[in-house]
């Protein structure tokens, strides 16, 4: 054997004395060889085989590989060595692909065989078919699962003619990893059966009439269609469900300082699917061998023909929909999908964590799915435009609460189709509120620039609250955000007396469904509010009077006096007693007053609203601060 594999490197132009090496090393780990006993074979080897050709030399390499042997004696290490060769070689002619393609059937623990120019890599409930040209390039490639007419893989094919193996071996697997149902082959072949039907019948349901929501047809589909968005079943792989799409919207400031929503155009949605296939199960289930004609009610819900009156079997498994990517998910939610199907999820394939840390680590990919987090306080630093910071605070006591735990959920089990559509609805109410969450979670941790501070604490599984301080007045508010279902978003305000403010931010928060972007767009209309409009002088004060229309007037206040001054109404009158400018009603025949006039006031003689103190600086910018609850 390893004769062969240096005669596989040296005949062929691998004369790089790394590799030789690493084959001497593998001769002596596995055949107990003398290392320079094997250095002495190379120069006889070399003579003896120069004139061979790659195929002859190959050919000998794969006998030598597919010997039996004692199986105490390790061939893993042989069998890496193998594949990198299998790698480091330029395929240029039908063996050579054909070599690739047997090696590759044999990482998937498929079967293959061959033609003269087709071959075939096997496994229990589907095959693949390649179709070769001369020089090594491929022609076609098709899927065959069991029962089924070849359907062409154009995506395999590309993989193929690009001579990309690793992708195609990806992707590969993932086929053979669909059709690996458990139990033997009659068992395997039932459960195809079944996911055949079940494939039909919710093909049937998403073709019922159904009212559209959105202008987006596609988008309708998926955010309210029954069922989401079918894609078929196609080159072999399994029937995927589109079932939410995340907003493409954002707040932006117009030309006249207004805030408006616009679309996103250069960012793609993140669109949340679930594949349907099947998997196994601890207890048995009775699962449609046959259609069950799903047909709408007087009320417009689907129905299904009863179980028992149609072909079906008890099967140790279940239908799955497996979650691309994997949701994370409230305990709360968790229970309400095993009510829908009566089938629980399996405990061991949940972790339970604060609901804040699984966003975090689903949305930033920053921590291990085994990795335990501390109960500090999570703190994100939001960017926004105008060189704005908002930071929000996320307490880790209040959301360690148990009944705000949550886990990362990969499947939902289910038995009949009539469970889909009500778990794709819980899938849509989770996505939201995860959405809401989740558009505070950055991978800024802390910042020099000056921010403002929000507080986000758990008020139920689908509500929370957003404290806040105000931008007009030294004073907190609360920014109550509720969640009662997948289209539905209420905000209510409390330290605000403005109920047309609750419309104004519901719809904004719907629909950006960012928290940043409302908390935003709720400042901007606070700072307006409380900034009335200033006062306008009259253009002229009596007929014939050209003297120029004066401008607003500018309040200025201070601890002794609060006093009117003129901007640009003329000349500036000099800071003077009242009775000294503003003549009485028995001198009129002095001087008229101008349009415009200066006036100082006591602090004394000021109504009790006016506050006269310095305002208060409600941020330090220094430190990152955090609300008290």
């Amino acid at each position: 054997m390893i004769p062969g594999l240096i005669m596989f490197l040296m005949s062929f132009g691998y004369d790089n004395w790394i590799m030789v090496e690493h084959v001497l090393q593998i001769k002596a780990n596995c055949l107990n060889m003398p290392v320079m006993t094997a250095k002495s074979l190379i120069a006889d080897l070399h003579l003896k085989f120069a004139e061979k050709t790659w195929s002859d030399t190959f050919q000998l390499v794969r006998r030598c590989m597919d010997k039996s042997r004692d199986d105490s004696k390790p061939r893993e290490t042989l069998v890496r060595c193998m594949e990198r060769l299998h790698e480091a070689l330029h395929v240029s002619s039908v063996n050579g692909m054909r070599s690739r393609l047997e090696l590759i059937a044999k990482q998937n623990g498929m079967g293959f065989h061959f033609t003269e120019a087709t071959c075939y890599l096997t496994a229990d409930l589907f095959y693949l078919e390649v179709v070769l040209l001369q020089g090594g390039g491929v022609e076609d490639v098709k899927v065959a699962p069991h029962g089924e007419v070849p359907m062409s893989s154009e995506s395999l094919l590309q993989l193929l003619r690009l001579k990309d193996f690793v992708a195609f071996s990806v992707k590969l697997a993932d086929l053979s990893a669909f059709y690996n149902f458990p139990g033997e082959n009659e068992t395997k072949i039932k459960l195809f059966t079944c996911l055949q039907n079940l494939g039909q019948d919710l093909q049937k349901i998403s073709h019922l009439s159904s009212a559209l929501k959105e202008c987006d047809c596609q988008e309708d589909m998926i955010l309210n269609g029954r069922i989401g968005r079918l894609i078929a079943r196609k080159e072999g792989f399994p029937l995927t469900v589109q079932f939410y799409i995340s907003p493409t919207e954002v707040l932006e400031t117009s030309d006249s300082n207004a805030l408006v929503i616009k679309e996103i155009s250069d960012v793609e949605p993140v669109v949340q699917t679930a594949q349907v296939i099947v998997g196994l199960s601890d207890a048995t289930h009775q699962l449609q061998m046959a259609s069950l004609m799903p047909q709408l009610d007087p009320q417009g819900h689907p129905v299904f023909t009863p179980l028992s009156e149609v072909l079906h079997e008890t099967l140790p498994a279940c239908f799955l929909l497996r979650l691309q990517p994997a949701l994370p998910t409230l305990s709360s939610f968790v229970n309400k999908l095993s009510q829908v199907t009566d089938v629980t999820i399996p405990d061991a394939d949940l972790q339970w964590a604060a609901f804040p840390k699984l966003l975090m680590r689903s949305s930033l990919n920053t921590k291990s799915p085994g990795e335990t987090f501390d109960e500090q306080d999570t703190i994100f630093m939001v960017p926004l435009p105008g060189e704005m910071m908002h930071s929000y605070v996320f307490p880790g006591a209040a959301w360690e609460a148990p009944a705000l735990k949550g886990t990362v959920v990969k499947s939902i089990p289910f038995t009949h189709p009539a469970h889909v559509p009500a778990l794709l609805e819980l899938l849509r109410h989770q996505c939201t509120i995860n959405t809401l969450l989740s558009s505070c979670a950055t991978s800024q941790w802390a910042s020099p620039v000056p921010s403002l501070h929000f507080e986000v604490l758990p008020e139920s599984d689908t509500s929370f609250s957003v404290t806040f301080l105000r931008p007009d007045i030294d004073s907190l508010a609360v920014l109550l955000v509720d969640v009662p279902g997948s289209h539905q978003v209420t905000c209510s305000l409390f330290g605000i007396d403005d109920p047309s403010m609750d419309e104004y931010i519901s719809s904004v928060m719907k629909r950006s469904l960012s928290l940043p972007v409302t908390m935003r767009a709720l400042y901007g209309k606070l700072r307006e509010i409380s900034s009335p409009l200033p006062p306008v002088c009259p253009a002229t004060t009596e007929a014939g009077d050209d003297r120029p229309a004066p401008s607003p007037v500018l309040v200025s206040s201070n601890s002794e006096s609060a006093t009117v001054a003129e901007s640009s109404c003329g000349p500036a009158a000099p800071s003077t007693p009242v009775s000294q400018s503003v003549p009485g009603p028995e001198d009129s025949s002095t001087v008229p007053a101008p349009a415009c006039f200066v006036m100082s006031v006591a602090t004394s003689e000021l109504l009790p609203e006016i506050k006269t103190s310095p305002p208060v600086k409600p941020y330090p910018f220094t430190t990152v601060g955090v609300f008290s609850h």
